[in-house]
């Protein structure tokens, strides 16, 4: 699949979030070199071909909220995946604090 550049960073930022770990959107466009484009993180999720090797259901909103799934069940599917991995919730929303990922 040919990608953008930014596309491709962001793909590569998703791909080294740990299992049992979670970051947000804002967390990654940041992260590949765009601060601000949360959104745009967003359509690359949306548009992943392989989340095998981007695991795009670690990826949620700023305050943990699972947002937007184009797999499975939709958010029930990504809620599953996440618990399966051990990652924690508080309500609805994950604990960011015991499940937010901190890159190196």
């Amino acid at each position: 699949m040919k990608t953008s550049g930014f596309s491709s960073r962001v793909y590569a930022v998703v791909a080294a979030i740990p299992s049992g770990k979670v970051a947000t959107y804002g967390q990654i466009a940041k992260l590949a070199g765009a601060p601000g484009a949360a959104r745009a993180v967003g359509m690359c999720m949306r548009h992943n071909k392989d989340t095998k090797a981007v695991p795009c259901h670690r990826v949620v909103g700023s305050t943990g909220k699972l947002t937007g799934y184009a797999y499975g069940d939709g958010i029930p599917s990504k809620r599953k995946m996440l618990e399966r991995e051990g990652v924690k919730f508080k309500n609805e929303s994950v604990d960011l604090t015991l499940s937010g990922w901190v890159p190196a």
